[in-house]
């Protein structure tokens, strides 16, 4: 009896296992918040704006791949948010269009109403993979670890369960996609809500046209010229300095 009941143990769980499931086409749903408020300098202005905004800015963003594809874009506001019209437009326009196939990614990114278009290699993250798991959206998730811009941290739980090596905006290189995503610094987490593997719209998973393209080094050295004279020296605080890199990094992201 003994015998049988380890025998069943062990072929149940054999079963189990060959049972697993793994997507290759998708779209997931994301949920990004970010604190607005904390995102804001300390200024006079900045305070009074302040008493008139919301503490989190809510928005609902998809993430659509297959053939080792994706694009990822700004979907809906949640009915309830409200916030004035210059700090959604820039959101809604945003894109990002990578090709694992190729190595290539084709990003547009709005400032104030300004689309720059970058088409370059796709970035490469050095992770450290960790013991810690999660579930999110009934996946089962391992936690991650990485730094951009130098001294950035950024936290990721991913599923090796969904085949692609993606995330939200540029976010990617782990052994499978990233479900849920903090950046500390930038006061913002992402964290996906929903994964539907039916009636994907592969036609959707296309860059948005632009007649000219740049480079992720030129983007960056045009946005760090033309914001190094945003404080004359007897403002350059560090929490003005913050703000500052703040932008930016939200800009390459």
């Amino acid at each position: 009896m003994k015998k049988i009941l380890i025998f069943s143990i062990v072929f149940l769980s054999i079963i189990n296992a060959t049972a697993q499931i793994f997507i290759d086409k998708a779209t997931i749903q994301y949920e990004v918040k970010s604190n607005i408020k904390k995102n804001m300098g300390n200024g006079s202005w900045e305070e009074m704006m302040k008493e008139k905004l919301p503490t989190f800015k809510t928005g609902y963003y998809t993430f659509t791949f297959a053939d080792n594809r994706s694009i990822y874009k700004f979907d809906q506001w949640p009915e309830t948010e409200k916030l004035p019209d210059y700090m959604r437009k820039d959101d809604e326009n945003n894109t990002w269009y990578f090709d694992h196939n190729t190595g290539k990614m084709i990003i547009q990114k709005n400032i104030y109403g300004s689309a720059l278009n970058i088409e370059d290699s796709i970035i490469n993250l050095k992770w450290t993979l960790t013991n810690e798991n999660r579930n999110i959206a009934g996946f089962n998730c391992k936690k991650a670890f990485t730094k951009i811009f130098d001294s950035v941290y950024v936290f990721a739980f991913y599923t090796d369960e969904i085949m692609i090596s993606g995330g939200p905006c540029s976010i990617n290189g782990l052994p499978g996609m990233i479900m849920g995503l903090t950046i500390p610094r930038l006061f913002t987490s992402w964290i996906a809500t929903k994964v539907s593997v039916n009636n994907v719209d592969v036609n959707n998973i296309k860059p948005t046209p632009a007649k000219k393209y740049f480079t992720m080094p030129f983007i960056v050295k045009t946005v760090e010229d033309r914001t190094k004279d945003w404080y004359s020296y007897d403002e350059q605080t560090d929490e003005n300095l913050q703000q500052k890199n703040r932008f930016i990094w939200n800009m390459m992201l």
